[in-house]
This record gives structure tokens, C-alpha cells and sequence, in this order.
């Protein structure tokens, strides 16, 4: 393979990069659509994919289907070119009359496609009689497993899509599309650049993905949307898309929004408030969640999360999309509004529904909390609605860390992802959200818990306690908020301090703690991963690691002369004293970016 990747290259006199098993061309125009920093989105999409091809195997072994839905038609748009490669054409009839082979159009491909959709139509008799008709019998099971079809719907350069086709078993083809004319033209070229097979099972595409998902929908067992920014207007076509049962993996790095800077903008594109706290990146994941499931919802669909993460500068989150409108009745049950106090980490949830005793859903009670904080008397914010559920499946976190470990040169960012695996495999599944030990201690004004001494404070007093991939300082637990606080009340008593008056921190201390805590060391009061010696957090491998700049975005340059200005003024300052260098030490220089600007902006790439 890299015999094939520097043929390609120097035939044309181009640079090369490889990545995994895939090359790409870089030669000026085409490297605008290369993001380094993606290297573990991409490794994490494809350790996913390998566990989603056992799973499909495993299920399709044992008959375990999904509950079909006759109202969910599927089919394609007459004349698409997509249509030969995602639906198989009939088997051709044998003819007595010749022994010529019967060749087989791609019309006929679309004719069966149209049979199938007009088949599964079904007329609406009312919604009690359409729910009734809804989940018709198992399918009668093929006799071979049809091979993954895969949408890449922002392919940018299709380094993504190529690494699928040569790296994952069991896909049959991607369709690598992107709206961008340029970056269709980088698809081909990099495609032809990495031989028969990605030229075979990659097809460049150039069309709106919106456009495309909607045109064909439920033809696709895994769709991967990985926008630049927000993916909410991708979300109603993706949901449609992908095939009942299917993946859908999804990528979000407007994290600003996400996190509460801009609350007005997160309502009006995720449907829910943020809440401004140290669990921030968990509450994005959370929100995110929400919102595929609402899109979901109003297809008769709802949502199954597999793994979610926060990595870096955005978060990526993993889903199978099924058909059942009776599920979808219960989806309020999975979300819920959050109380989140402002004076201190305290923060309450409250259900959207709530189940009868009939089994049916009805509006949730409420308000779970009072006007003011129970722990400090400070007010309040609202938040939500989010996700509430298990954000994991803990059987899919074990089998992607298994097929990271079982092949770890296969994944060029293999130690960040595993640790990242690493810390999502030991968290808590029914925690949502979690405190930050250091605002904790910031609150009482007191010294930091040591993780382990508070670990065992919770384990000894009966409740289960874990850490999050989001925050190497995070606190998961299921106890409430006044067991955490009566636990550090008597952390304080013994490493006394002065509060502030009236602070949140003086009236949580000024009340005699209830639990009386033991901070004897306790079993599990360290994590297996840090017991094994396994690094869970790693520092990204070079400086300035992050996103590039939007695709098309004009790049700003300063002229030479003025740049060699600037290092030179640069060059004479003087060397910092340890007073003025404070937290950066005795006799370290400022540091030098001559061109911080033209570095930031250099790079025009879209988010792959």
C-alpha cells in the first residue's frame, strides 16, 4: 500500500500523506481539506465500525431484528446514480431460450427500488389504527449479510472514506459527498491515489447532503455527518437516511454554544438551554443527544446511543436509529430539565414524563426543586431540556476497547484514543453530569480532597462513584447533593478554614453534617486503569492542536518585510524576571508568535 501512495505521488511530482491505510495528494489547493487534529475522531469512527460490523454479524446470526415499520417506506429518487450501488439489482431469470447472461441496468435497480417503496405504503385509518399497523413481523432473514453502506454526507478530502473502505470489514461501498465542488474533485483524486479497491468501493459525490439524504432514504446503514460548527440542520435528512437499525455518527465543535456562552443561540439551534458549570462538555453531549432524538421522534424513530465523547475542542457521539412508534411515545421519559444553583455545584433534575401505572406516559411532576438551594440558599437556573439516559452501552465500550487493543498499529492516534476508551469504559452509566473537585473546594474556600480520600468517603458510606473522559478532575456519583457536601463539612473539620460571610461556602458549613464520613481507604477508591498503570489522559502531541479554519474562508498574510519586523522587535525584548514572570517561571522568555495570526488563519480546512 505505500508503494501505491508513493507511486500516485510521484508520477505527478506530489506530496503525499498517509494516514492508516489511506494516501492523500497534498499539492497546494488540495491539502486545504486535511485536519490533523481529526486523526481521533477518524481512529475512534473506525474502531466503532469494526465492533458495528461484529454486532450486525452477532444479530443477523441469531435473527435478532429490528421491528420494521411499513410507514417507513425507504427508497431512492428515480434516476439517481447512487441507486446501482445501495440497492442490489434482482437475480436475473434464467431464459431457456439463450444461453446469453441477462445483463442487469441500473434502471431495473431503480425499479425495484420504486416496488418496494409503493409496497410498504400503507393509508393512515387513524393514529390508533396507523400505530396498530405500525411494527409488522419480523422480516424473513437473507440468507447472506448484506455488506455496510456507508454515507460520508462532508467527505472534504474522503481521507475518511477511503480508510473506511480499506480498513473496516465488512463495508460494500461509501459514497463520499461533499457540496463542494473542489473537495468533490479531491475525493477522485485521492480515491485514484489509493488503487482498485478504493476506487471500487468509494463513489465521489458531489451534491447538498441534505439534498441527498432526503432523496434516499433508509439506504444507509451508517451515516457520519462531520460538520464544521453545528450539525442541527443535518439532522432531520440524517435521521431519515440511515436504515433502521443503522449508525449514525456525528460530530458537533460549536462547543461555545454548547457550553452555555451563547445560551439564546443553543435554544434556537439544540431546543434546549445550557447551563453555564464545570460539566459543561457532559451537558453538551447530553444536549446533543436530545436533539437527534427529538429529530428522530417526528419520523416514528428514536435513538439508542452506543458511545459518546467529548474529545479536544468538539464532541462525537454514536447512535442507532430504530423504527417503533410506541417507543417514541415514551422518548420523554429519557430527558429531563435541570435545576443548577448558582452559588454552588448543586444541581437537580427534573423529568419531562413520567409512567402510570397503566403503562402510559404522562406530563412528569414537579417542581423537584424549591425557589431557592437547599445546601446554600442561593437561586436556581434552569436548563435542559437534556438527554437524561445512559450516554454508553457498556457492551459497545468493551468491544471497541477490545479492537483497539487487539490491532494497535492499525490506529496512528492509537494511545489518545485508547485512553480516552480507557476512561469511558470506567464511568458511571445512571450519573448524569458530574462535579468538579477543584470547584468544589473552591466553594467552601478550603484545600482540595485528594480524589482517592473522597472516592472511599462515598464508597464506605454506600454509593457508587466514578470519574469522566470529560474532565480528568470530575466526580461521578449517584449520591445527592447533600451527602457530597456533608462529607467535605467534616473534610473542613479537620483542615479548618475562614469563609467568607454570607458566601455560599460559610451557610453550606455553618450546618452540622448528618453523615458522619470515613475516609479510610476504601476498595475501588482508584480506578482499574490507574492501578494498571494505564494512562487515561494524554497531552495532545504538538502545540496549537486544534481545528482549522472553515473550508473557502480567505486566508490573511502579512508581507514578508513586516513579519521580519516583528521578529526582530521580538528578538530584542528582555528576558522576563520571576517577578514578572509569574506562573511561567525565573528567566522564561515571552513567548514567540511573530505570525499568530497568519498561523491561525493559514489553515482552510474544512473539519475532516
Amino acid at each position: 500500500m505505500a508503494a501505491e501512495g508513493q507511486a500516485a505521488a510521484s508520477g505527478a511530482e506530489k506530496k503525499t500523506l498517509r494516514e492508516g491505510a489511506a494516501v492523500i495528494l497534498l499539492d497546494g489547493d488540495n491539502d486545504v481539506f486535511y485536519n490533523k487534529a481529526q486523526v481521533v475522531n477518524r481512529d475512534l469512527s473506525i474502531a466503532v465500525l469494526r465492533h458495528f460490523n461484529r454486532v450486525r454479524a452477532a444479530e443477523h446470526a441469531e435473527g435478532v431484528w429490528p421491528k420494521s415499520n411499513r410507514r417507513f417506506k425507504g427508497g431512492g429518487a428515480p434516476g439517481s446514480p447512487l441507486l446501482p450501488h445501495l440497492v442490489p439489482p434482482p437475480p436475473p431469470e434464467p431464459n431457456p431460450a439463450s444461453d446469453e447472461p441477462r445483463e442487469v441496468a441500473a434502471g431495473e435497480a431503480e425499479q425495484a427500488a420504486g416496488e418496494a417503496a409503493e409496497a410498504a405504503k400503507v393509508d393512515d385509518q387513524g393514529e390508533q389504527q396507523g400505530d396498530q399497523q405500525d411494527e409488522a413481523p419480523k422480516p424473513k432473514r437473507p440468507q447472506e449479510l448484506r455488506p455496510m453502506r456507508v454515507l460520508e454526507g462532508l467527505a472534504a478530502s474522503g481521507l475518511r472514506a477511503i480508510r473506511y473502505a480499506r480498513e473496516v470489514e465488512g463495508v460494500g461501498v461509501v459514497v463520499a459527498n461533499d457540496m463542494d465542488e473542489a473537495a468533490a474533485e479531491s475525493i477522485r483524486v485521492n480515491t485514484a491515489a489509493n488503487g482498485p479497491v478504493a476506487q471500487e468501493m468509494v463513489i465521489p459525490h458531489h451534491a447538498d447532503a441534505r439534498v441527498l439524504m432526503m432523496t434516499h432514504e433508509g439506504l444507509f446503514d451508517v451515516v457520519d455527518l462531520d460538520p464544521y460548527g453545528t450539525p442541527v440542520q443535518l439532522l432531520d435528512s440524517g435521521v431519515q437516511a440511515v436504515a433502521d437499525g443503522g449508525l449514525m455518527c456525528i460530530t458537533a465543535t460549536d462547543m461555545a454554544v454548547l457550553c452555555g456562552n451563547n445560551a439564546e443561540v443553543c435554544r434556537s439551534k439544540y431546543g434546549a438551554f445550557p447551563a453555564k458549570a464545570k460539566h459543561c462538555h457532559e451537558q453538551a453531549l447530553r444536549i446533543l443527544l436530545g436533539c437527534i432524538e427529538a429529530h428522530a421522534n417526528r419520523h416514528r424513530r428514536y435513538i439508542k446511543p452506543v458511545l459518546s465523547v467529548s474529545v479536544d475542542f468538539y464532541i462525537r457521539v454514536f447512535v442507532r436509529v430504530y423504527t417503533s412508534p410506541a417507543e417514541v411515545k415514551r422518548s420523554s421519559l429519557k430527558s429531563s430539565y435541570l435545576y443548577q444553583c448558582v452559588g454552588c455545584d448543586s444541581y437537580l433534575f427534573q423529568p419531562c414524563g413520567r409512567e402510570t401505572k397503566t403503562n402510559k406516559v404522562a406530563p412528569g411532576y414537579g417542581p423537584t426543586a424549591s425557589p431557592t438551594c437547599s445546601d446554600c440558599g442561593w437561586r436556581y437556573n434552569m436548563a435542559g431540556p437534556m438527554w437524561t439516559e445512559p450516554i454508553h452501552d457498556s457492551e459497545w465500550v468493551t468491544g471497541v476497547l477490545e479492537s483497539l487493543r487487539a490491532e494497535p498499529e492499525r490506529y496512528p492516534g492509537y494511545d489518545k484514543v485508547h485512553a480516552l476508551m480507557t476512561t469511558v469504559s470506567e464511568e458511571l452509566l445512571d450519573a448524569p453530569l458530574y462535579y468538579s473537585m477543584h470547584n468544589l473546594a473552591h466553594t467552601l474556600r478550603c484545600a482540595a480532597i485528594s480524589l482517592p480520600l473522597m472516592w472511599s468517603a462515598l464508597i464506605n458510606a454506600g454509593y457508587k462513584v466514578s470519574g469522566s473522559h470529560a474532565n480528568p478532575l470530575a466526580l461521578k456519583t449517584d449520591a445527592p447533593n447533600h451527602v457530597v457536601w456533608d462529607i467535605l463539612r467534616c473534610w473542613v473539620q479537620e483542615h479548618p478554614v475562614n469563609s467568607e460571610k454570607d458566601s455560599p461556602g460559610a451557610v453550606i458549613l455553618a450546618k452540622e453534617p448528618e453523615l458522619k464520613a470515613s475516609f479510610a481507604r476504601a476498595k475501588g477508591a482508584f480506578s482499574r486503569a490507574k492501578t494498571e498503570g494505564i494512562p487515561r489522559f494524554i497531552n495532545n502531541p504538538e502545540a496549537n492542536w486544534g481545528p482549522k479554519a472553515r473550508a473557502g474562508r480567505p486566508v490573511a498574510t502579512l508581507p514578508a518585510p513586516m513579519v521580519a519586523a516583528v521578529e526582530n522587535a521580538q528578538a530584542q525584548l528582555p528576558m522576563r524576571s520571576a517577578k514578572t514572570a509569574g506562573k511561567r517561571g525565573a528567566e522564561e522568555p515571552a513567548p514567540s508568535e511573530p505570525n499568530s495570526k497568519v498561523s491561525k488563519a493559514a489553515g482552510t480546512a474544512e473539519n475532516e
